[in-house]
């Protein structure tokens, strides 16, 4: 057995190693780090993404189109699907071929090279932006309108409806707020624009927010992928905690010495006007900006997640806090140029 690495978080037990994994989006920020971790367990890793990279088995596809992708996944036994379109701001055209009809074409591919288990990464957001205080799995998923809130509930159907038809044991994942090195949502765009001037928190910062570091989500994602009990099973994945967003975007103003302006008003027409404005304004512009009507809603969330569920049946524990994510994220953005 070999010793962990120096701040490499340990997890509870001994995980299941497959002999081969296949990952949708093999190339994407979490298929990147799924991937070294299952290498380093002794995996063979293949996948498939946008474009392909041979040295480390990716072929091109698309997911939302079936193709010869597919049939890389034959005689993998674990099939990690992380391949969607993550944004409130895509074209909403894209949302239910990506992220519904893919994921049938991703159970295809599993169930026809015999893997024994289909992990599917969802997201909280499918409980909506409205719901009560450390919410459990059993709690109702929520469609609002907002494409990839409803592509994200329709992804868990399809996954559900394969795992209760006894096509392939199924089991998903929902991350929360997931940051560190190479994270676009919750590191890289924000510290962009925070350095632009593009970033305001409503409700003066005091929505919720409910990290997960990338070390800890991968190490739930590899417990549930090697627990028989976690076959149709729903699972939050956070760090445990929920903060306001002026604690969270604060680790990153300090870093850039610059203030987020920050506005009193809730979710209201008034503001729905002000953020549809300035976002309009924006893209004309060519910049990026989080302020439009959905971003708004997200950042007034006043509710957190429980993850008792995944202590208890798979005895994941967060081994990463927030200081020292934060510590090893503000490493990576000096090291890539950020700061």
């Amino acid at each position: 057995m070999t010793t962990p690495e120096p701040g490499r978080p340990t997890l509870v037990s001994q995980p299941w190693v497959p002999r081969r994994v296949f990952i949708s989006g093999a190339s994407g920020f979490m298929g990147r780090v799924l991937a070294a971790r299952y290498q380093e367990l002794g995996s063979e890793v293949r996948g498939v993404d946008k474009v392909a990279d041979v040295a480390h088995g990716v072929v091109a596809g698309n997911t939302a189109v079936a193709g010869a992708w597919q049939a890389h996944a034959q005689g993998c036994d674990l099939f990690l699907h992380t391949a969607a379109i993550v944004s409130f701001t895509h074209d909403p055209r894209n949302f239910w071929e990506v992220n519904v009809l893919g994921t049938r074409h991703a159970l295809d591919a599993a169930m026809r090279g015999g893997a024994e288990r289909f992990v599917h990464i969802s997201s909280v957001v499918a409980y909506s932006f409205d719901f009560p205080p450390d919410v459990e799995e059993r709690y109702p998923v929520r469609c609002n309108g907002v494409p990839y809130v409803d592509a994200k509930v329709m992804g868990e159907q399809v996954v559900l409806q394969a795992h209760a038809a006894g096509e392939i044991d199924c089991t998903i994942i929902r991350p929360g707020d997931v940051y560190g090195p190479r994270s676009r949502p919750w590191t890289t765009r924000p510290v962009r624009l925070i350095q632009a001037g593009s970033l305001i928190l409503p409700l003066q910062g005091k929505g919720i927010f409910s990290p997960v570091y990338i070390d800890n989500l991968i190490d739930g994602i590899l417990l549930a992928a090697r627990t028989p009990a976690a076959a149709g099973q729903v699972f939050n994945l956070t760090d445990g905690i929920g903060i306001e967003n002026r604690t969270f975007f604060g680790y990153y103003t300090r870093l850039l010495k610059k203030d987020i302006p920050m506005v009193r008003e809730n979710f209201t027409s008034l503001l729905a006007a002000k953020a549809l404005l300035a976002d309009r304004l924006r893209k004309k512009l060519g910049t990026e900006s989080q302020w439009n009507e959905t971003g708004v809603r997200y950042l007034c969330r006043r509710g957190t997640y429980a993850i008792e569920k995944a202590r208890t049946l798979l005895g994941f524990e967060p081994q990463v806090d927030l200081d020292e994510g934060m510590r090893r994220t503000e490493e990576w953005l000096r090291k890539e140029g950020f700061i």
